[in-house]
């Protein structure tokens, strides 16, 4: 402001005099002079680090890096090839058959993770094909681990791909109201992510939002011999419209109601505090926040907050909108998806779940 003094001073006599058109001139020139003169007293240039790439690239404070991602991969019970989802360009649904390559190919380029979801044959109210010993799941899980032990398999530890109905949980129907029940769900995710364990899962993944079950779930996995089996669990899962295409990729969508009796309020940030905190109080290795993008805040906090890894899930509306968009020609999608990813390294993120993890393997190759 110090040096801005001397041109408000010169602002304020021009108020005052009378506008002749000599003396305008007169005066405007000794403002311009004036002002090119303040500017030379500049200590603070940012603008000279910005000059080229070289400079740029040498004071950059957020780097990506090809460890931070993870592949999600569908895996279908039901396919003996490869099909695509429509709503998700790029994206395809994999048979058991085919995983392990499918895995074998993101490790090939550099992903040292990847992040499992099971679309089982048939489905039933007990969600039995979660834990069935030869679920697609466990079979994927054998199958990548006999053809790529050092890949880290991550599974997603829910109901709702299992369920008949699509909710996370076991229900009650009271006529025309119906209810997720809590504790019953949990034993079901328990029974769940100790058959991924024993089908050699290095991460389970709770993604259900339902009370308690992370605490039990490590409870169970130490009592059984798997204490060295990591939990990333879904901490601050809001419910929300950009989890669109993956439900079709999924084909998990709820046959009646919604998922807000569990899911997150997507207004509520102290509340994603709290469930964040009550995961790590019950042994979470990993925290989530899903969605990513619109939830920027939340990562900023939960990181200066707690002293866990934060992983985010780019949820498969905010690919779809980019890929739609490039599709358009309104955007590059390399440039964008790069300052995205950014975006979410900045905010906090250590762990990015995207279904753009083998292209960035890729392009950060470049």
């Amino acid at each position: 402001m110090q040096t801005l003094k001397p041109v408000l001073r010169q602002v304020r006599q021009s108020e005052t005099l009378p506008d002749n058109g000599e003396h305008s001139c007169s005066l405007a020139s000794n403002s311009a002079t004036r002002t090119l003169h303040d500017m030379r007293r500049l200590v603070h240039r940012p603008r000279r680090l910005r000059r080229s790439a070289a400079l740029r690239n040498l004071v950059r404070e957020t780097h990506l890096n090809i460890h931070d991602f993870v592949l999600p991969l569908f895996v279908s019970g039901k396919l003996d090839e490869r099909r695509p989802v429509a709503s998700m360009p790029g994206v395809f649904q994999v048979p058991v058959k085919g995983v392990a390559d499918e895995a074998r190919r993101a490790q090939d380029v550099g992903l040292e993770a990847v992040l499992l979801f099971g679309i089982p044959e048939h489905k039933d109210e007990e969600a039995s094909g979660a834990y069935a010993e030869n679920g697609v799941i466990q079979e994927g899980l054998r199958a990548i681990k006999s053809k790529c032990p050092e890949l880290v398999a991550i599974t997603d530890v829910c109901l709702c791909e299992y369920m008949s109905h699509g909710h996370c949980g076991v229900t009650r129907i009271d006529g025309e109201h119906f209810h997720v029940l809590n504790d019953e769900s949990v034993e079901l995710l328990v029974k769940t992510a100790l058959s991924h364990a024993a089908a050699g899962a290095d991460i389970v993944a709770p993604s259900d939002m339902m009370d308690g079950r992370i605490g039990a779930i490590r409870e169970a996995l130490d009592a059984s011999g798997f204490d060295q089996t990591g939990i990333m669990s879904y901490a601050a899962k809001f419910a929300s419209v950009f989890y669109g295409p993956f439900r079709e990729a999924a084909e998990s969508p709820p046959q009646f109601g919604d998922r807000r009796s569990y899911q997150m309020d997507f207004a509520n940030a102290n509340e994603a505090l709290r469930e964040v905190a009550l995961d790590i109080e019950e042994g979470a290795d990993i925290v989530m926040i899903k969605p990513a993008l619109p939830y920027l805040d939340i990562v900023w906090r939960v990181r200066e907050r707690f002293g866990k890894p934060i992983a985010v899930y780019h949820v498969s509306g905010e690919y779809a909108m980019v890929k739609a968009a490039a599709d358009k020609s309104l955007l590059d999608e390399h440039t964008a998806v790069i300052e995205i990813m950014t975006a979410l390294k900045r905010a906090g993120a250590d762990i990015i779940v995207t279904y753009w993890a083998r292209e960035l393997a890729k392009w950060l190759r470049e």
